[in-house]
Order: C-alpha cells, then sequence, then structure tokens
C-alpha cells in the first residue's frame, strides 16, 4: 500500500511541478523519465524470457489430467474476462474521454530531455517470448537441472532489479509523465478518465467473482455466497501483499474452508498464483482502452485487433513475478509490439495498473478459489 501513496505522490508532484515551476525543472525530470525509460524496455525481453521460461519449466512432472485442466480452466478464465473488460470499457470509455494532444508547453514549444541515451533492448519482445517457450518446454521434458537452474537464477536477478531499482523509482518516472502532461495542458482530463477507469475495473472485478463463483456453486452445490465469505480472507490478503504467491497460505487455508479435497487444494492453488491473472487482465485490458482513447495517435482497436492481445496477454503473463506490478511490466511489450504504445502511453498504463494492483491481485487470488472447486468437481465427476 506504500508504493500506491508513492505513486499518488507522484502524479500529485508532476502535475503542480508541470504547471508552476520554470520549464527547466520539468526538463529535468523529463530527463530521468527519459533513462529510465531506457532501462524499463531493456529489462522487458529479459524479464519475459527468465521467468516465463522458469515457469514453464516448474511445472508440476506427471500431473497429467489435473495439470491441463487446471491450466485449461485458469487460461480460459483469463480471456473469457479480458473479453468482458474490452466490451465494457469500450461501451463506456468513449464517453468518458476526448483524445489528447501532443505534450507541449505552454508556449508551444516541445519539452525535450537535457540528455538521452539509447539502450536497445538484446532482443524484442516476441523473440524473447518464442525462446522462452522453446527452452522452458525443453528444459521440462528433458530435466535440464543447469538450465533450469540457470533460468531460475535469471529470474532471481530480474526480480532484484525490479524490487530494488525499478519499482522504488517508479514514482520519480510517474511524475515525469504527469509534469509532461500538465506542462502540454492535458492533465486534469486524464486525471477525471483515470478515477473512472479505476472504479471500472473494481466493479468489473466483483462482476467477474460473483459469476466465478456462482458458477462453482451450481457445481459443488453450495451458495455462492458462503463460498465468496470463506474466501474473503485471502481477498482482503491479498490487498495488503499485492501478491498472489505471498498469499498462497491464506488462499490455500479459505479453499479448504469450501470443502475442497486437501490434495488439489494443495496442487492447484500454487499453480493458479501463478498462472490465472483475470483481474490483471480485466484491469489491464480497461486500461488500455482508456489510454487508446486518450491518445489521437492510437487507433482505437475492434474485437478481431484486441483478441490477439488478450490471447497473448495470458500467456506472456505467466509466472508474473512476485513484486507489485509484475502482471503491467510483462505486458509492457505487447502494448509497444501488437497495438503501438509509445513510451508516454505506456507510463500511463503503468500508472493506471499500479494504482490499483492490489485489487487486481485480490481478485486473481479470490478466482483461484473458483477454480479450485471446478478442478475439485471435475476430478469427483470422473
Amino acid at each position: 500500500m506504500g508504493l500506491i501513496i508513492k505513486l499518488i505522490l507522484g502524479i500529485v508532484l508532476g502535475t503542480l511541478i508541470g504547471l508552476y515551476t520554470p520549464h527547466w525543472v520539468t526538463q529535468l525530470l523529463l530527463t530521468f523519465k527519459e533513462l529510465f525509460g531506457q532501462l524499463l524496455f531493456f529489462t522487458i525481453p529479459l524479464l519475459i524470457l527468465f521467468f516465463i521460461t522458469s515457469g514453464i519449466a516448474g511445472l508440476p512432472q506427471n500431473s497429467g489430467k489435473l495439470l491441463s485442466r487446471t491450466l485449461g480452466i485458469a487460461y480460459l478464465s483469463t480471456i473469457v474476462a479480458g473479453t468482458v473488460a474490452y466490451f465494457v470499457a469500450s461501451f463506456i470509455v468513449p464517453m468518458l474521454t476526448t483524445a489528447a494532444k501532443n505534450p507541449q508547453s505552454a508556449d508551444g514549444a516541445l519539452l525535450e530531455p537535457f540528455i538521452t541515451l539509447d539502450m536497445p533492448p538484446v532482443f524484442g519482445v516476441m523473440t524473447a517470448l518464442v525462446l522462452a517457450f522453446i527452452f522452458g518446454l525443453g528444459i521440462a521434458a528433458t530435466r535440464a537441472e543447469q538450465l533450469k537452474q540457470l533460468s531460475d537464477q535469471g529470474r532471481d536477478i530480474i526480480e532484484l532489479l525490479l524490487s530494488k531499482v525499478i519499482i522504488p523509482l517508479l514514482p520519480f518516472y510517474i511524475a515525469g509523465v504527469f509534469a509532461e502532461m500538465a506542462a502540454a495542458g492535458t492533465v486534469f482530463g486524464t486525471l477525471k478518465t483515470f478515477g473512472i477507469i479505476l472504479v471500472l475495473a473494481v466493479a468489473l472485478h466483483w462482476v467477474y467473482i460473483i459469476s466465478m463463483f456462482t458458477v462453482a456453486g451450481v457445481k459443488a452445490g453450495i451458495s455462492p455466497i458462503t463460498l465468496i465469505k470463506n474466501m474473503l480472507p485471502a481477498y482482503f490478503t491479498a490487498l495488503g501483499t499485492m501478491s498472489s504467491a505471498a498469499t498462497i497460505p491464506v488462499t490455500l487455508r479459505s479453499v479448504k474452508d469450501n470443502k475442497v479435497d486437501e490434495d488439489v487444494a494443495n496442487f492447484a492453488v500454487p499453480l493458479c498464483a501463478t498462472t490465472h491473472l483475470a483481474g490483471s487482465t480485466i484491469t489491464i485490458v480497461s486500461c488500455t482502452l482508456a489510454v487508446m482513447y486518450l491518445h489521437s495517435s492510437l487507433a482505437i482497436p475492434s474485437f478481431l485487433t484486441i483478441l490477439p492481445f488478450i490471447l497473448m496477454l495470458g500467456v506472456v503473463m505467466l509466472a508474473a513475478p512476485g513484486v507489485p506490478g509484475g502482471a503491467v511490466m510483462s505486458a509492457v511489450g505487447l502494448l509497444g509490439s501488437m497495438l503501438g504504445f509509445g513510451e508516454t502511453a505506456i507510463a500511463l498504463m503503468i500508472a493506471l495498473y499500479m494504482a490499483q494492483d492490489s485489487f487486481g491481485t485480490a481478485c486473481n487470488v479470490t478466482g483461484d478459489g473458483a477454480i479450485a472447486i471446478l478442478v475439485d468437481q471435475a476430478n469427483k465427476a470422473k
């Protein structure tokens, strides 16, 4: 929760700097934003490579139908959540937003950073994704322990970079983005849209939770209200931890309170903690539509355009790091390569997502409980 407060302070201070300070102060902040953005985009392909490789290689062996059933339900849940979010957001967002102008200062001159530094990634996002699947599946098939250890150690290094450098500096990066928008005169319209989109995303989270537990309740013959009530400790714990992995002990206890077989719970909950991100997908898709409507340079996507993005999102967020904002960091590459997001649009996405990351995580965790019930009922029906 401290990170959310810091992000809000970054938005406020960035706005004040852009509105009331001399241009050179804003340009100092823009210089930091430029350098930090280069580091961020350099890191994203490495994050995708190491985390997805490690995640696939670490999937339970010889679990057969239980593994495929759990992964199938988790992936389907994520895709359905993203699809529903698209249709709701595409209906509501156009009523809220107007296209933003290119960032300009009050006198019409473009503000530029004092220093620029080109830091091209080692490889592209799609290259990283293909490599991750080749090595992840290869390691799982050949039991290549040294490569598994290498991918795990690479994951640990990138997670350390995220937790010690990138995440702590994000508020300053966001401050630079909002200082630029304030100087351009577009900040207040953006903030208004931000607030409404956040409320929309949280409302969609709860619609999703109620829908999932209605289906699970019908399958299990238990009241959905009772099932959701038993999952509330996990929901509120996730609000505080902002991490599905850190909430696993509480999620397990809540799932077992819902009469799920202990072996199924012990298997499904840890697996879903890294593979089921319906709440995160709802937020990313909703925020994506909002940012695209705010930027006249971005074409508004049809459903056939956004569907491949949602399908890839469910894959790229596989084993998203257990640090706050891991899901949106994993999605950054897709936003650029598939939807044409530039640096400012991606920075807005990060700000929007991080402001409600705890709610998205809580939705993911609560949905894990519904998936565990569905998997358990499917096993009992054999």
